[in-house]
C-alpha cells in the first residue's frame, strides 16, 4: 500500500469523507500532506464549515436599520441609540460538556465572551441555556453540577454576571447535555472591531496564552457522535483561564478604542488556522506564517498541535500599518505574550513554514469554502403518529390541585433560584431585574436613560412535534418575554442543535426548523445576526440510536426607551385587577401537564398566529410604557395555572381568578396556547387599560383580581373551583432543584 493510499484510506481521521478527500485533491492538483489533510478536515467540519446547514440560511432575514453587523463576524451588532450598539452571539459547548463538564462550561463561557470583545465591545451579561436529562439519574446531577459550577467559576472571576437563562430537563439529552451561552456586549458605535486582515504587508500578531496541546481535535469533535469512546476523548476538552482573559479583554479594548488595530480575531474553533483563515478570506488576501514562533507552553508540539490547538485566551490582532510598535507596547503592559508570526500576502494562499519549510501550502477559498449538502428530509412517521394523536380520550384528573403542584415542582418550570445564586450577577452593577425575576434579563446603560434586555428560549417538547411551529414559537416566545419587561425586540442570534443530518428526519427537522425561524423573524422584525450549530447530538442506549429533542434556541436582544419603565412578574402591593392577553383555546397538545401526568408527548403544538403574537407584544408594551402596569408574565410551560401560581409565588400574595369557558378544565388550566400574557392593572385605571387594548385591536379577558392567601382559580361552567395556599406553591416551586443540586 502506497503512502498516498494510506492518506486516503485514514480520511476519517482527519474528518473527511473518501469523497471529501478526492475533492481536495482534485482542487488542489496534488495529493496534500498529513498537516494540510487535517487542517481542512478542520475547517471542512460542520463545527467550523456548517457544510450542513449553510445551504438552508438563505431563507433567513439578516438586514434591517437596526442592524450594523449582521452575519459573518465574530457577532452580530444591533443599534440601540445615542451612539450605542449591543454585540451579542450565542455559542454551544455540548460534546465537551458531555465528557468534562467543568472545563466544557467554563471554557464555553470564555469563548462567547471573546467573540464579544473582539468586536470592540465590553461584555457585561451572560444568559446560559442548559438540557439535561433524567433528573433523579446520578449523572445527571454530576453533569449539572459540573456545568453550573464551570459557568460560575468563569464569569464570577473574569467579573461578567450570568443575568438569566433557562433549564429543561428531558430522557433526550441523557448522556448529550446542551449547553449553550449567550453573552452581551455594549460599544460605542466608532469602536466597532471586524476580523480582517487589512492589507497586504500587514503583520499577524498572536496575543495571550500560549499554545498547548489542550483541545486538539477539538472542531472534529464537535462534529460527530457521542460514543462511549468519547469520554476518554478528554484532550479534546479546552482548559480556561478567566484571569487571563480579563487581561486579553482589558488590552484588546484598549487597542481597539487606541486606533491601533485594523482586525482582531478570537482563536476559538481549531485554533490558530480558523481565525487566521477567517481573516484572510474576509480580506480577500492570503498569509504567511512561521510555525516556529508560536508560543507553546509545552515542549516538543509540531505543527499539526501549533496549527489546531483550542487552548484558551488567545487571539490574533492586525496592527495599523506603522503603529506596530504602539501595540507591541500596549500589550506588553497587560504583560501578555506579543508575538508576531506572519503577514499578509497577495498570493491567496494560506501558507505556514516550519524549521524552514513549507508545511501547509493550499488556497484560502478552499479552505473557507466547504462543500455544501443540500439532502432529503423525510419527517419521521413514528412523530407524525404522535402529533395527529386523539386527545379526545385523555381523562380529566379529579386531583387539579395536585396537578398544579405536581406542575411547579417538574424541575422544568421550577424555580431555578439554585442555580441563580451561584452566580454573580451584580458584578458591574448594569443589573436591573434579578434572574428568575421577570420573562427577561433587563440591564441598564451607564450614562443614557435607555435599558438592554434579552432572552434565551426554546420549547423542545414543541419542536419535536412539530418542528416549524415549535421553531417560530421559539422566536415568539422570545419577543412575548421581552415584551413582558417592556423592551422592544430588535434581532436574535441561534444556536441550532440537532442530531445527525445524514438521518432524513432529522435533516428534515433541520429544514423545517430554519424556514420557522425565518418566518417568525420576518413577522417580528427581528433580523438573524448570526449562531452557531450544534449536530451530531445523539448517542447509543442499549444498541438504539437516541437524538436529542431538536433544539433551536434563539437568543434575543431587546431595547427599554426608559429603563426605569419596566415590568417584573410579580404581583405587586395595592389591588390590581388581572387580564389575560390573548385567546383562551382547547390546545392541550405538546404540554408539560400531558407528559407530566399522562405520559404523553402527543398532539397538535398549539397554533401559532403571528399576527395575533405582534398585537399581544404592542399591547403589552403599551401598558407598560403608559404606567399601566408594572407587573406581565407570558404563559408558557404548564399554561395559565401555572403562569397565576408563579406571579403569586414572587409577588408573595394570593389571587383569585374565574374563566368563563367551556373548555375542559384541562386545557384551560394547563394548556399552553401560544401568544398570551398576564398583566395586573391597578384598580381604577381598568378603563384606559381597556381602551388602549381595544384600539391596538388585542384580545383580552378580565379574569379576576390580585389579594389573599390563597391562588383560587374557578371554572363556572364545569362547577370547578381549586385553591393552594402560598406556602403549599412555594414549596412545590422552591425546593426541586435544590434536591437535585445537592
Amino acid at each position: 500500500m502506497t503512502a498516498t493510499h494510506s492518506l486516503r484510506d485514514r480520511a476519517s481521521t482527519f474528518g473527511l469523507s473518501t469523497d471529501e478527500y478526492d475533492l481536495l485533491v482534485s482542487r488542489i492538483g496534488r495529493e496534500p500532506n498529513a498537516l494540510e489533510a487535517a487542517i481542512v478536515g478542520a475547517m471542512w467540519s460542520e463545527h467550523c464549515g456548517y457544510k450542513n446547514s449553510r445551504p438552508l440560511f438563505s431563507v433567513f432575514p439578516t438586514t434591517g436599520p437596526q442592524v450594523l453587523q449582521g452575519p459573518g463576524e465574530n457577532a452580530g451588532v444591533v443599534d440601540i441609540g445615542d451612539g450605542w450598539g449591543v454585540a451579542f452571539k450565542m455559542e454551544s459547548h455540548n460534546h465537551p460538556s458531555a465528557v468534562e463538564p467543568f472545563q466544557g462550561a467554563a471554557t464555553g463561557v470564555g469563548g462567547i465572551l471573546r467573540d464579544i470583545f473582539a468586536m470592540g465591545a465590553r461584555p457585561f451579561a451572560v444568559l446560559d441555556s442548559l438540557r439535561f436529562g433524567n433528573p433523579d439519574s446520578p449523572r445527571t446531577r454530576f453533569l449539572l453540577n459540573g456545568v453550573v459550577e464551570g459557568i460560575s467559576h468563569y464569569g464570577n472571576a473574569i467579573g461578567v454576571p450570568t443575568v438569566g437563562g433557562e433549564v429543561t430537563f428531558h430522557p433526550s439529552y441523557q448522556e448529550n447535555p446542551l449547553v449553550n451561552v449567550m453573552a452581551l456586549g455594549l460599544l460605542r458605535h466608532e469602536d466597532l472591531a471586524k476580523g480582517t486582515m487589512g492589507e497586504v504587508g500587514n503583520v499577524i500578531v498572536y496575543v495571550g496564552s500560549k499554545t498547548g496541546r489542550d483541545g486538539l481535535g477539538g472542531a472534529v469533535f464537535a462534529s460527530a457522535d457521542l460514543s462511549d469512546a468519547s469520554q476518554a476523548d478528554r484532550p479534546a476538552v479546552q482548559v480556561g483561564d478567566p484571569f487571563m482573559e480579563k487581561l486579553l479583554l482589558e488590552a484588546t479594548l484598549e487597542a481597539i478604542q487606541a486606533g491601533v488595530v485594523a482586525g482582531v480575531q478570537d482563536m476559538g474553533a481549531a485554533g490558530l488556522v480558523s481565525s487566521t483563515c477567517e481573516m484572510a478570506y474576509r480580506a480577500g488576501l492570503g498569509i504567511t506564517m512561521d510555525l516556529d514562533r508560536v508560543p507553546t507552553r509545552e515542549s516538543g508540539m509540531v505543527p499539526m498541535e501549533l496549527c489546531l490547538s483550542e487552548s484558551q485566551e488567545r487571539m490574533i490582532l492586525v496592527p495599523v500599518p506603522g503603529r506596530e510598535q504602539e501595540l507591541n507596547d500596549l500589550l506588553a503592559k497587560w504583560e501578555l505574550d506579543v508575538v508576531t508570526i506572519g503577514q499578509v500576502e497577495e498570493h491567496h494562499n494560506y501558507r505556514l513554514t516550519w524549521r524552514g519549510e513549507v508545511v501547509c501550502d493550499l488556497p484560502v477559498d478552499l479552505l473557507n469554502e466547504a462543500p455544501k449538502y443540500t439532502r432529503e428530509g423525510i419527517e419521521s412517521e413514528e412523530i407524525r403518529a404522535a402529533r395527529e394523536r386523539d386527545l379526545s380520550g385523555v381523562p380529566v384528573p379529579d386531583d387539579l390541585k395536585g396537578v398544579l403542584l405536581t406542575l411547579l415542582s417538574h424541575p422544568t418550570i421550577a424555580s431555578k433560584r439554585p442555580i441563580f445564586q451561584r452566580y454573580d450577577h451584580q458584578v458591574m452593577t448594569n443589573t436591573v431585574v434579578v434572574p428568575g425575576a421577570a420573562d427577561a434579563a433587563v440591564l441598564r446603560v451607564k450614562g443614557s436613560r435607555k435599558g438592554v434586555a434579552a432572552t434565551s428560549d426554546c420549547n423542545p417538547r414543541f419542536v419535536q412535534l412539530d418542528p416549524y411551529v415549535g421553531a417560530a414559537s421559539a422566536v415568539a416566545e422570545a419577543a412575548r418575554n421581552l415584551a413582558c419587561v417592556g423592551a422592544t425586540p430588535l434581532a436574535i442570534t441561534d444556536n441550532l442543535n440537532y442530531g445527525n443530518p445524514h438521518r432524513p428526519e432529522v435533516y428534515y427537522q433541520m429544514q423545517r426548523g430554519v424556514q420557522g425561524i425565518a418566518d417568525a423573524c420576518r413577522a417580528l422584525n427581528t433580523p438573524v445576526t448570526g449562531g452557531n450549530v450544534s449536530l451530531y447530538n445523539q448517542y447509543v442506549e442499549a444498541g438504539r440510536t437516541v437524538a436529542i429533542h431538536p433544539t433551536p434556541t434563539i437568543g434575543m436582544v431587546g431595547v427599554l426607551p426608559d429603563v426605569s419603565q419596566h415590568a417584573t412578574l410579580d404581583l405587586k402591593p395595592g389591588p390590581h385587577t388581572l387580564y389575560l392577553l390573548g385567546r383562551l383555546t382547547d390546545e392541550l397538545g405538546a404540554s408539560q401537564y400531558l407528559e407530566s401526568i399522562h405520559g404523553l408527548e402527543a398532539g397538535q403544538v398549539p397554533a401559532l398566529d403571528l399576527t395575533l403574537e405582534q398585537r399581544v407584544i404592542a399591547g403589552t408594551l403599551a401598558l407598560i410604557r403608559g404606567g399601566l402596569t408594572r407587573t406581565a408574565h407570558d404563559c408558557a410551560e404548564g399554561g395559565l395555572s401555572v403562569a397565576l401560581a408563579e406571579m403569586a409565588i414572587a409577588g408573595g400574595q394570593g389571587l383569585s381568578v374565574q374563566i368563563e369557558t367551556p373548555l375542559r378544565p384541562d386545557a384551560a388550566l394547563f394548556g399552553e396556547a401560544q401568544s398570551r400574557v398576564v398583566v395586573a392593572v391597578p384598580v381604577g385605571q381598568e378603563p384606559e387599560a381597556e381602551r388602549v387594548l381595544t384600539e391596538l385591536d388585542v384580545p383580552f379577558t378580565r379574569i379576576g383580581h390580585s389579594g389573599g392567601e390563597n391562588v383560587a382559580i374557578s371554572l363556572p361552567a364545569q362547577n370547578l373551583h381549586l385553591s393552594v395556599t402560598l406556602p403549599e406553591l412555594q414549596t412545590a416551586y422552591n425546593t426541586p432543584l435544590a434536591e437535585i443540586l445537592g
